[in-house]
């Protein structure tokens, strides 16, 4: 009992930090290679990333906290010695830890078979699990492919995933959030990750992904989810107003003054060039300012649910699923 309450305070200190958003990191240009030891493809991420627990990710996060107390903590039934369920829980612990890195691996040998010769694959948001599949593709698998990428405002998630693939050589188009409809004409596929996979077999990923999904059915375009099954959360939504409360404050890619004095403004930021928009600063340098008065509100949602009707399949740790498989699986992960 003491090893479960030092776990679930453990979980709640990572979720507050989660739902409040963490510091920007600045890291090293992405850069993409493969492992010859086991011929794994390597992924370097973005050059200014945030710390993985911080904004939308705290519903994924609960539910593998949960997951992880299960499947630890459960041996304290199973024998009776203490020296022995200590030793059970650190092993289990750390595979778990294991398991979770080894899941995206997986996942990629399973996708990229779904990435045909030829083929256009069009991409929304950020997703290393995604990514993982592309470049196993390219450069395991040696197929040629294009890909088009939403850049993914307001934090240019897709724009910087965009690297990963012309480094991977991968001939890679950015295209406008607004224009999937657009561009979805030239695709043959659509491939999104997932911050969580609720238990009617929906998802919830990066705002636009419903509408994606949406446009994608209307005009016969598969849509496949990469996710990897710690991201399974026992969850009923059945629209957007269903899911829990996350964080929609903005992000570091847009800043909003609602100060008095001066009047208020939204300032936005060019993410796909990763420039702010500025007033003359006296250098003679002169942007874009887009000032709104204080009666309107700016809503900011980071990610949205997309039902299971718009998803083709899922690409998991656990093999290709079809939505509808979702409600099984999680009973199998809490026995």
């Amino acid at each position: 009992m003491g090893l479960q309450a030092a776990l679930r305070e453990a979980s709640e200190l990572m979720l507050d930090f989660a739902r409040r958003g963490g510091p920007i990191i600045v890291v090293d240009p992405p850069t993409t290679g493969m492992n010859n030891k086991d011929n794994a493809v390597v992924v370097v991420s973005s050059s200014t990333i945030r710390y993985i627990l911080a904004g939308r990710y705290h519903i994924a996060l609960s539910s593998g906290c949960e997951i992880f107390m299960k499947h630890v903590t459960r041996v304290t039934l199973e024998t009776p010695d203490f020296n022995t369920c200590r030793q059970l829980v650190l092993d289990r612990g750390t595979a778990f830890a294991s398991y979770s890195i080894r899941a995206r691996d997986t996942i990629s040998t399973v996708g990229c078979t779904f990435v045909r010769e030829g083929c256009a694959v069009l991409t929304h948001g950020r997703s290393r699990v995604v990514e993982s599949i592309l470049l196993r593709a390219a450069l395991v698998e040696r197929k040629r492919f294009q890909v088009y990428v939403l850049e993914g405002r307001p934090d240019a998630g897709g724009a910087k995933s965009a690297l990963s693939y012309i480094n991977a050589n991968i001939p890679t188009t950015v295209v406008l959030d607004s224009a999937m409809g657009y561009i979805m004409e030239r695709v043959d596929m659509v491939l999104v990750g997932a911050d969580c996979v609720m238990e009617n077999g929906g998802t919830v990923n990066k705002i636009g992904t419903f509408a994606l999904g949406v446009v994608a059915k209307e005009m016969g375009v598969p849509l496949y989810v990469a996710a990897e099954s710690y991201k399974f959360t026992r969850l009923y939504p059945l629209n957007n107003a269903d899911l829990p409360e996350m964080n929609t404050a903005t992000t570091s890619s847009t800043t909003g003054n609602r100060g008095g004095g001066g009047g208020s403004s939204l300032k936005f930021i060019d993410t796909l060039n990763n420039t702010e928009n500025k007033k003359e600063d006296g250098e003679g340098k002169v942007g874009k300012v887009v000032a709104l008065p204080s009666s309107v509100s700016i809503e900011n949602p980071p990610c949205d649910f997309t039902p299971a009707k718009y998803i083709t399949l899922l690409f998991t740790d656990l093999g290709v699923l079809t939505p509808s498989a979702v409600s099984d699986e999680l009973i199998r992960l809490y026995q």
